[in-house]
């Protein structure tokens, strides 16, 4: 990187000066990246869990729905 003039703009001064954009990222930052990445973990999460666990999941979301239409 530093052979490129990569060096300066990511390297120790351009991190002391701030080369780098909030969140140490280069540029803003990506709402739409960040819901897809969410939506990404949920899914891999979910594929993880076996199926005792998937019907304790699917139990205490039907209970959460249940309470919340009782309450509005």
């Amino acid at each position: 990187m530093v052979e490129y003039g990569g060096g300066i703009s990511d390297g120790p001064a351009g991190q002391v000066s701030g080369g780098s954009g909030p969140f140490g990222q280069a540029g803003g930052v990506d709402l739409g990246a960040s819901v897809g990445k969410v939506f990404n973990d949920t899914v891999h999460t979910l594929s993880t869990l076996s199926p005792i666990e998937l019907l304790a999941v699917v139990a205490v979301v039907f209970i959460g729905l249940m309470i919340l239409r009782r309450v509005f």
